[in-house]
């Protein structure tokens, strides 16, 4: 509700009318009193405006601006005061301030400038065909100690030992997980730990064992930082490693032991519950997709699933064994 005019006169904020090149004081009682400028200072101070010093500092006071071409000779009274805005209080008052400024979804200014040029060597690129040539033509020693000093992507600047495999060089059956974690970086050996014994229980259940007739391998020989799922470039620039080890094993079947290992196997970004209870291929080799040992610690129903997916596994290599006529 606006204030009325006596409660503005009250606070000291009433609308005060004073003729144009004049001073305001008070008076002993408080009244206001008109004192004409000096001479010298009239031309000056002729359009300067008047404030009534009680008022309040920076508050606005009203005054009536005389119509143009009215004699100078001319002096007006004071006029009544008539009814006005009552005052809007400091903290009331908006304040204008800079818009803060948005995140842009734009690209940066030199996002379209040229890219500089790349050298195409080291572990800034992938192996050239002349290099997948060579490692598709190692033996399994020299394999294993081109992959000990390769530095073809950045895995190799974190690394403590690469991790090559291990196993039966003659196995029918070949796991093949996703990259080594931090007890396989610093022992060299994939599987090991709490997953790692998981993982030869299940063995157990089909009647096999680490090492005997078994081979095990990841997709990539170094452990990505933080154990995080290797990048398409690291799993493409390390393919050759685990296709020559494919080459050289001759396995009658795979399992792929996650979504992640499934996933870069068969090229695919299908999920893991679409991948399980079927039959693929990599290097012309049977899969069969089943769960990381490492999720089954955490999700323990999930291990009746497991055992589901190594039934289908025995059942497919019995299946592989029996069309080449040499059954074990």
């Amino acid at each position: 509700m606006p204030l009325d005019e006596a409660a503005l006169e009250t606070l000291g904020l009433g609308t005060i009318w004073v003729r144009r090149g004049a001073s305001s004081s008070p008076s002993a009682d408080g009244e206001i009193a008109l004192v004409e400028p000096p001479a010298a200072d009239a031309a000056e101070s002729a359009n300067a405006p008047v404030r009534a010093p009680h008022a309040p500092a920076n508050e606005p006071v009203a005054r009536e601006r005389e119509p143009q071409g009215t004699p100078a000779a001319h002096t007006p009274s004071v006029r009544a005061a008539v009814p006005a805005r009552p005052p809007v209080p400091e903290t009331a008052k908006p304040v204008r301030t800079a818009p803060e400024a948005e995140p842009l979804d734009e690209p940066a200014w030199d996002d379209f400038a040229p890219a500089p040029p790349v050298a195409n060597v080291g572990r800034d690129s992938a192996p050239a065909p002349r290099g997948r040539a060579e490692i598709a033509a190692l033996d399994w020693d020299a394999l294993e100690a081109r992959v000990s000093t390769c530095e073809a992507c950045r895995l190799c600047e974190k690394r403590t030992n690469t991790v090559f495999g291990v196993g039966d060089r003659a196995a029918d059956w070949m796991l093949i997980g996703e990259a080594p974690g931090e007890n396989e970086d610093k022992q060299g050996e994939p599987f090991v730990g709490q997953a790692g014994k998981l993982l030869d229980a299940m063995l157990r259940a089909l009647s096999l064992a680490r090492g005997e007739n078994v081979y095990i391998a990841n997709v990539v020989k170094c452990r990505p930082p933080g154990n995080r799922n290797p990048e398409p470039d690291e799993v493409a620039r390390c393919e050759p490693y685990l296709q020559r080890q494919v080459a050289l094993l001759k396995p009658k079947l795979i399992i792929a032991l996650g979504r992640v290992a499934a996933q870069n196997l068969l090229k695919t970004d299908a999920s893991i519950s679409s991948l399980r209870g079927r039959v693929h291929r990599y290097e012309d080799v049977p899969v069969i997709v089943t769960y990381h040992p490492a999720y089954l610690l955490r999700s323990l129903p999930d291990k009746a699933k497991a055992w589901v997916d190594l039934c289908l596994a025995f059942d497919t290599y019995r299946q592989a064994m029996a069309e080449d006529g040499a059954p074990r």
